[in-house]
């Protein structure tokens, strides 16, 4: 069969290009909702049995609740930010500070390129997580016993507090750490780990349900591979 003009250019047709990003999109939602439909099933197993009173009384409980605390993650950009300032495109800082015309003819790395998305991701999922609260408006397990209960619209409409659906520790936790497993891949078990941690505190203090930490990393996964979809061609510019 004769290669149509558009190969013969060494160029994909447009739907050709979309098949890997659709393939990508199709196995998440499959993931999810197989996630999703197990988690729901769990919940009261969960509720019942997952529990801590006293999670946040130990450091290492405080400290796991802290990865979903988004100033951290501002905080960890700026100094991200500060490391890149003016280190060359390479990454590694050379051993001494060139000046004149050897400081023009080293490409630097611009020091927004990796901190940037560290603040994003987790900012942006905890961002999209507020307003699926307002949406799905589900009330937090101690409010009523472990029970599924969703707050009617006339009731505060415009207001998230009390509302679990899904968990904002656990957006903000998960992108922060897929986006860091994207910027340092070496360490993604740490981040995963500190993620998943933030995440079971948030159940073992019954402040969430076990779908709701779910969901909250779906939704975290989701927009982080679409942020950095739409930050590919400005991160291979810098």
């Amino acid at each position: 069969m004769p290669a149509s003009p558009l190969a013969s250019a060494g160029r994909e047709p447009p739907l050709c290009r979309m098949r890997p990003l659709l393939r990508t999109v199709l196995s998440f939602l499959l993931v999810a909702a197989v996630a999703m439909a197990l988690a729901l099933a769990l919940d009261g197993w969960a509720y019942a049995h997952v529990y801590d009173a006293g999670v946040y009384d130990h450091d290492l409980g405080r400290m796991l609740r802290v990865m979903g605390f988004l100033p951290l993650w501002i905080l960890a950009a700026a100094a991200l930010a500060l490391s890149d300032a003016g280190v060359p495109a390479g990454g590694a800082e050379p051993p001494a500070a060139p000046s004149g015309d050897a400081a023009r003819s080293v490409p630097a790395r611009r020091w927004f390129s990796r901190a940037l998305p560290l603040v994003l991701a987790p900012a942006l999922s905890g961002g999209v997580g507020e307003l699926l609260k307002l949406v799905i408006r589900r009330e937090r397990p101690w409010a009523h016993a472990g029970a599924w209960v969703f707050r009617p619209w006339s009731d505060h409409p415009f207001s998230s507090a009390g509302l679990s659906t899904p968990s904002s520790h656990a957006l903000v936790a998960f992108g922060a750490a897929f986006a860091l497993a994207r910027l340092f891949p070496r360490g993604w078990p740490v981040w995963y780990l500190l993620a998943i941690g933030c995440a079971l505190t948030r159940v073992a203090a019954r402040a969430h349900f076990l779908s709701d930490v779910t969901l909250g990393a779906l939704v975290a996964w989701a927009v982080t591979a679409a942020l950095w979809h739409w930050l590919a061609p400005r991160r291979a510019a810098s």
